[in-house]
């Protein structure tokens, strides 16, 4: 090697040492932002109770099967492992979604730095979801909402590789990340069309005409994704496909209708005000940027998910997953834009404006207060009212948080009515529950106190059957108890369950003593049927 090549091969060496310090640096902070989101989750693991859901699944979890009635099988997977791993405790089956919670940011800022962001970019994009409300709700107790954000981001970040020239044969992890994301829920099944058809439109724009990911692979990557899923999909076929059931029934009876332009003003909401002009510039950026026309195909899957779920009278909540990927190009236009010099104020004003509003809503996101403090905090900022899901959200407690109180207490109170029987009664009385929620308040907490499991007519507990009860002996309670009672000749009511702070729904909820039914009650099963 001659002397005049040596100064360059060793500022060579310097530039890499220097790229490879600048990527850790990067990772570390994108480290420290998901260990603080999964920490703002510990601080309000255990301010109320179990969600409604929560209890749904863990009961789904003793009845491990490749589908169930309103959701594929993953979550009770997670629930079964979270139970044997870490315990049946609340904190236990909350730590999943929470680590869920903290790897959705990371990988936020990472598709950031893939976009071309610089840490600034990572940054903003990271805290823009650290801090998201609804967010922070998926992340707060089990359930399938948890994990999509995640599942939709590193598909997105894996795309994102193989656009930019990486080995295309990512795009069998694609589909393996998929094709789980498919066991998680079905909704997964939008953002991949949603996907697909933006690869499509960005390929048909290019002046070469070639496709971005050759096609190969995106097959492959499918069938990757179709292998996975199949289990569930011969589940759904064998049972009549009961998720169109639930669907269906729930948007005539149970959501509340939202218009176009209440949807959009909704993810506003739910991102909080202050992040708009992040995901919205992650939108631009993505569709008229120059740097940004590689990776066009997101912009184009943003419009096509919420176009769907505006189409489909989905729930506002449905399109949440795909703000990740507007937050990491959104990170990547704010750093570009204040790049000139009479701009760079707003590298410290905006990030700190943002995180301000991020805390000022973050009791709507994690049950940080106390009840009563957060009720008075929600009546001051009136920010918690502005959404609603479903039509009997009524109380004063956002629904996600009234969905946590009364399950114990309601327990409690069957236990109560189930021990006051004669022995020779008690062993042949089933415990009828009205709705999920109600029964697996029975299953999660009755065993302590002496109870037996409960049955019910609700989703998945209506495939699970009357358990080999004749109903000769039924304490009745919940959803339709007052319709359901007139099955039997004798049904006399022993006590109310109420509690302040519950959904409407589950308020002076009655309790009857059953006797003498009309017919066995494997006859009578078919009437006990509800799916919603």
């Amino acid at each position: 090697m001659s002397d005049a090549t040596l100064p360059n091969v060793v500022e060579q060496a310097l530039d890499r040492v220097r790229s490879r310090g600048v990527a850790v640096g990067g990772i570390a902070l994108l480290a420290g932002l998901a260990v603080a989101r999964v920490l703002l989750h510990a601080f309000g693991v255990q301010q109320y109770g179990f969600f409604r859901d929560e209890l749904y699944y863990i009961a789904c979890s003793h009845h491990l099967a490749w589908g169930y009635i309103d959701q594929p099988p993953l979550i009770a997977l997670v629930a079964w492992v979270a139970r044997h791993v870490v315990g049946d405790s609340l904190v236990g089956y909350r730590i999943l979604p929470a680590l869920a919670g903290g790897a959705t940011v990371f990988f936020t800022g990472q598709l950031a730095r893939e976009l071309g962001g610089n840490r600034l970019a990572q940054f903003v994009a990271a805290a823009t979801i650290l801090l998201a409300p609804l967010l922070l709700a998926f992340n707060s107790f089990l359930s399938m909402n948890a994990f999509e954000p995640l599942f939709w981001i590193v598909c997105a970040w894996l795309a994102v590789r193989v656009v930019k020239g990486e080995s295309p044969k990512l795009m069998l992890l694609f589909g393996a990340v998929a094709g789980v994301g498919l066991e998680n829920k079905h909704t997964m099944l939008v953002f991949l069309f949603a996907v697909v058809a933006g690869l499509a439109l960005s390929s048909q724009f290019r002046s070469d005409r070639s496709s971005l990911i050759p096609s190969k692979w995106i097959w492959l990557g499918a069938l990757a994704a179709l292998a996975l899923f199949l289990p569930n999909l011969i589940w759904e076929a064998r049972h009549g496909w009961p998720q169109i059931e639930v669907v269906r029934n729930a948007q005539q009876f149970k959501n509340v209708e939202v218009s176009p332009l209440r949807f959009l003003g909704e993810q506003i909401l739910f991102m909080q005000p202050f992040a708009l002009p992040i995901w919205l510039g992650g939108l631009c950026w993505y569709l008229f940027a120059q740097k940004g026309k590689r990776f066009r195909f997101l912009g184009w899957a943003y419009l096509i998910v919420v176009g769907i779920f505006i189409a489909l009278h989905g729930k506002s909540y449905y399109a949440a997953p795909i703000y990740a990927v507007m937050a990491a190009a959104g990170g990547v236009a704010f750093e570009q834009f204040t790049s000139r010099w009479n701009r760079r104020w707003l590298r410290v004003a905006y990030p700190a404006v943002l995180i301000l509003g991020g805390l000022a809503t973050l009791p709507f996101g994690v049950p940080l207060l106390p009840v009563d403090a957060f009720i008075r905090y929600s009546q001051t900022l009136s920010y918690g009212r502005w959404v609603k899901t479903e039509r009997d959200a009524t109380a004063a407690l956002p629904q996600i948080y009234a969905d946590m109180f009364g399950w114990e207490h309601m327990a409690t109170t069957i236990a109560g009515v189930y021990h006051d029987l004669p022995r020779a009664e008690q062993a042949n009385c089933a415990i009828l529950a009205g709705n999920y929620g109600e029964a697996g308040a029975i299953d999660f907490y009755g065993a302590k106190l002496g109870l037996p499991g409960a049955i019910s007519g609700h989703n998945n507990y209506f495939l699970w059957g009357p358990q080999g009860y004749s109903g000769g002996c039924v304490i009745l309670f919940g959803e339709r108890a007052d319709v359901y009672k007139n099955f039997f000749g004798e049904a006399e009511r022993v006590a109310t369950i109420s509690d302040p702070h519950a959904m409407p729904s589950e308020q002076n909820v009655p309790v009857y003593l059953c006797r003498n039914p009309q017919a066995p009650l494997s006859v009578l099963w078919p009437r006990f049927k509800l799916i919603i």
